[in-house]
């Protein structure tokens, strides 16, 4: 079908803008992998831009030998799978409940988890509230401490909401009670929303710094993003990295330290992304036309 000539200049006009917006959201990502293999004086002197000058991957080694990276590294790694199926599995529960017109009060409970989304306690409030259940300093406050997101829950609900009732009428006349239903028939049927939002949460937990910042006070129990806020922020990046005779003969630098462990820390999500990317537009579309 041929285009007006003003639906091709609108096609013209879009497809530029989303180019320059893909350019600027990925030139961060190159730089900092430039930077990353680049000598430690090039950095400094800004003279890395784009592309990497005297590429040296002495700072990659010098990451691998920072034993407390790996401890964090791991740390992080319990947090996001262990915290992602707890989210999941509360989440799920709880859309499944919402879904249902039979759950008495259903309306209410419904609008008290919307309104979560706009109005919080406070950060001073939720310190104390985690306090006194004597999460803090625990390796449970990342994970049953934010457990659930309500606008994660909307999405499953809505998806839950899709399934044919019918469905479900054919498996309750075969004996089927409803941790049997959510089983074999809504989890099954429900794959891209369900991909989309763990997809959500594993990022959240990946990413999350602030809340591990201030509960977890002893170094063996911090996520990585904790200790990449020590070595950006404070640019303390321990006494390891303080020898600034052996980082000029090896030709790294403090900074192209920190732009490697941010590397490290960001190869799992950018493994990750692509296996759920084709359940991502699916699964944050739901709902979006009616019917």
């Amino acid at each position: 079908m041929k285009k007006s000539k003003g639906e091709l200049i609108f096609s013209i006009v879009n497809k530029l803008v989303l180019g320059i917006i893909a350019l600027v959201t990925l030139y961060p990502f190159v730089y900092v992998l430039s930077a990353s293999i680049s000598n430690g004086e090039a950095v400094a002197a800004g003279q890395v831009l784009l592309l990497p000058k005297n590429i040296n991957f002495s700072a990659y080694g010098k990451v691998m030998e920072f034993r407390g990276l790996w401890v964090a590294y791991g740390n992080t790694i319990f947090y996001a799978v262990v915290g992602t199926a707890t989210c999941m599995f509360f989440s799920v529960t709880g859309a499944y409940a919402l879904s249902k017109q039979r759950l008495m009060g259903r309306k209410f409970f419904t609008i008290m988890v919307t309104l979560t989304m706009w109005f919080k306690a406070g950060t001073v409030p939720e310190f104390l509230n985690f306090r006194s259940l004597g999460l803090y300093n625990t390796r449970a406050v990342p994970i049953i401490g934010f457990a659930i997101v309500a606008f994660n829950v909307i999405i499953l609900k809505t998806y839950f909401e899709s399934v044919p009732e019918s469905l479900e009428e054919s498996a309750s006349i075969d004996g089927a009670n409803d941790l049997r239903i959510l089983a074999s028939i809504y989890l099954p049927l429900s794959k891209a929303g369900l991909a989309t939002v763990a997809l959500f949460y594993a990022i959240s937990k990946w990413n999350g710094f602030f809340w591990s910042m201030i509960l977890l006070r002893d170094e063996d129990k911090v996520p990585l993003q904790v200790l990449l806020r020590k070595m950006i922020i404070e640019m303390n990046a321990t006494s390891e990295f303080s020898d600034a005779v052996e980082m000029a003969r090896m030709g790294y630098s403090v900074e192209t330290v920190v732009y490697a462990t941010i590397i490290i820390s960001i190869i799992p999500m950018v493994v990750l992304y692509p296996f759920v990317q084709k359940y991502f537009t699916k699964g944050t579309m739901v709902g979006a036309v009616k019917g």
